[in-house]
């Protein structure tokens, strides 16, 4: 396991879970030693990544005495804890809890593998026929009622922006690479402009190059 005076963050490239934490550290100008797993290549299946992270998936987090931290919104929060990117009242902390939960089960399940499977491997979209449509459904679903609460507000919770809309935009932002019609969503693409637009911002190209 890695150790040393630095946090070490392994990610992938490309990816709308490792964003969130990568967009942190960009944001906040964190120091962490960055690595890169090739996930398609199957690093994250075997040794030394798995010692790592027996559960074989990224973003993973190390910190210096060891303990590993792994979820992207959890890691994502973790970094951002204490900063500006932080919501301070116990209200607005819950709300993010709730956006961040939400797209971890309704909108990130089912944009991920539209995405995965038609944008990173085109080539196995057919296998994956009968998906589509159920994936489809519940991520419409899922963005409409998105775009109903950022219909009212400027970011996801009553604080401004933070970690939330971080964790919320990870796979949202690529949502049109899995097939989703972003311009049903008015208020999506407004709220995506307005994050693209926050101080020391930087797409995923820049961050997670593939």
């Amino acid at each position: 396991m890695a150790t040393g005076k630095l946090p070490t963050l392994y990610v992938t490239g490309g990816s709308g879970n490792s964003i969130k934490p990568m967009l942190v550290k960009h944001q906040l100008k964190l120091e962490l030693d960055v690595r890169f797993v090739d996930v398609l290549a199957g690093e994250t299946r075997r040794k030394p990544f798995i010692g790592i992270n027996p559960l074989g998936v990224v973003p993973f987090l190390v910190l210096p005495d060891g303990t590993g931290i792994g979820e992207s919104n959890a890691i994502a929060w973790y970094l951002a804890e204490g900063s500006r990117l932080m919501p301070t009242e116990a209200l607005h902390r819950a709300q993010a809890v709730q956006w961040m939960i939400f797209e971890q089960i309704r909108l990130e399940p089912n944009i991920s593998p539209a995405r995965f499977f038609s944008f990173v491997l085109p080539d196995q979209e057919a296998a994956h026929e009968k998906d589509f449509p159920v994936w489809r459904e519940n991520g419409n679903k899922a963005l409409n009622h998105l775009n109903a609460h950022l219909a009212k507000h400027d970011f996801v919770t009553d604080a401004g922006y933070s970690v939330a809309d971080i964790g919320v935009f990870g796979y949202t932002h690529m949502a049109e690479q899995g097939g989703f019609d972003l311009s049903r969503y008015p208020a999506v693409t407004a709220w995506i402009e307005r994050v693209k637009g926050t101080p020391d911002y930087a797409p995923v190209e820049e961050l997670l190059p593939v």
